[in-house]
């Protein structure tokens, strides 16, 4: 078995007297794809900034590769490989596309190496090398959060994080940015997605979590959440 590269233990997280999380345990293996499934104000998002540096918990450890990552900022867990791409992509809107990908290698000194991994993103992503030098800010959707990946992918992560990248987009470009994920995740990179596609995310995931109401209420195999009626009544639509 692959070892584990990531677990959230008794993990609780508050906003202003709400408790948004209650107490999340998740762990991700090395080359994975980890999905977590749930409604709107489940928590999800909540537990993605947790494990990623930007909100403090109030309860519970997280551990990447055997040790504790608590109270580390995100910069700081970017240099040890774990790269977030937030919901709402948060692209540097003022910058060109070329230096927001430049902005994703910051940490990194291996000039030739950075020009090879930009090219493979303008490989990639094609519409990012059509406009390398627009400013991000005056992309699409859909062209942002192609943009927030490939950024996140210049820091040359180990784990990989992404929260609702198909919220919002075109069916095309929804299309697309699964095929990314398959992409990366089939060259070895290990990736925990938060999706409300959930029939998708759990039909290419070696392991889902549900959560509801700030819990883990099922967790198990991709296919086999996908199959199971409970699931498919919840979150299918079905």
């Amino acid at each position: 078995m692959a070892d584990t590269l990531l677990k959230v233990k008794g993990l609780k997280v508050a906003y202003g007297g709400i408790q948004a999380v209650k107490g999340v345990d998740m762990e991700v293996r090395e080359g994975e794809l980890v999905t977590l499934i749930g409604s709107n104000g489940a928590g999800k998002t909540t537990t993605m900034k947790a494990i990623t540096g930007t909100l403090a918990p109030q309860d519970g450890d997280i551990e990447y590769l055997g040790r504790s990552i608590q109270g580390q900022g995100p910069w700081d867990l970017v240099k040890q490989g774990l790269a977030m791409v937030p919901e709402g992509r948060g692209v540097f809107t003022r910058m060109t596309i070329t230096e927001n990908l430049q902005m994703g290698a910051y940490l990194r000194s291996d000039d030739a190496a950075i020009a090879d991994d930009m090219e493979k993103m303008f490989h990639t992503f094609p519409r990012l090398r059509e406009r390398k030098d627009q400013l991000a800010g005056t992309m699409s959707g859909g062209e942002q959060q192609m943009l927030a990946m490939a950024r996140a992918l210049m820091s040359r992560p180990r784990v990989l994080l992404l929260d609702e990248p198909s919220m919002g987009l075109s069916p095309i470009m929804v299309d697309k940015i699964f095929e990314v994920v398959k992409d990366v995740y089939s060259q070895g990179m290990t990736v925990v997605l938060v999706e409300q596609n959930a029939s998708r995310a759990l039909a290419m995931a070696d392991r889902g979590y549900v959560m509801d109401s700030g819990l883990i209420t099922m967790n198990g195999p991709g296919q086999e959440l996908l199959a199971d009626p409970k699931v498919r009544a919840a979150y299918l639509g079905e």
